[in-house]
């Protein structure tokens, strides 16, 4: 879940259960699915342009309010959102059932719920910028490159990979708009297993 940006250094991102389709960006939170659709905009707008835009997001302020995900990983640490989150979905107790769930999107409920009590919502400003070499997203800047491999760490379905290798409906319409597109931020990208590749 480590991850290079132009604005500080190695930062985290990505799912952190596989029972939620949740995103973590540092202290940013945001489902999946909206962060799909929002690409999928980038990708409809050129990506090759001046491009700005709001993104309505969840922001945890405090680490302790974030959580531990190793200590909750391991069912030693429950604290914070992340701590909550998995007393609802432990880790699976067999490491070939650890696959990031299609269905996620189906907790959304739940999880809102949930991360309510930890985070206050915010928008943040999106702009791609350089000629589509760089975008930013709240106060985290990105090269075109680092943006991709989010994009693609998303495809993939994680560390873990999609259960069955089945993704969402969401994840799907992303790399076919985004492979429609290939200009600006989404130049040179390849998606694995895609066959569609560039």
């Amino acid at each position: 879940m480590a991850f290079g940006s132009l604005s500080h250094g190695t930062i985290a991102f990505g799912f952190f259960n596989i029972e939620s389709d949740m995103l973590l960006l540092d202290r940013y939170f945001i489902f999946a699915k909206d962060f799909c659709i929002y690409t999928d905009k980038i990708a409809k707008s050129g990506g090759d342009h001046l491009y700005n835009a709001y993104w309505p997001i969840q922001f945890i302020e405090a680490a302790e309010d974030i959580g531990d995900l190793m200590g909750a990983i391991h069912g030693v640490r429950l604290t914070g959102f992340i701590g909550e989150l998995y007393r609802r979905y432990p880790f699976p107790r067999r490491t070939e059932d650890f696959k990031q769930n299609s269905a996620g999107f189906r907790t959304q409920s739940l999880v809102s719920g949930i991360i309510a009590k930890y985070a206050r919502p915010r928008e943040i400003s999106v702009a791609i910028s350089h000629g589509g070499e760089e975008i930013e997203i709240g106060v985290y800047r990105f090269s075109r490159i680092q943006f991709q491999e989010l994009i693609k760490y998303v495809w993939r379905g994680g560390y873990p990979r999609w259960k069955d290798e089945i993704r969402p409906g969401y994840v799907l319409e992303m790399r076919d708009n985004i492979l429609q597109n290939r200009a600006g931020i989404f130049k040179g990208i390849v998606f694995e297993d895609s066959g569609n590749n560039c």
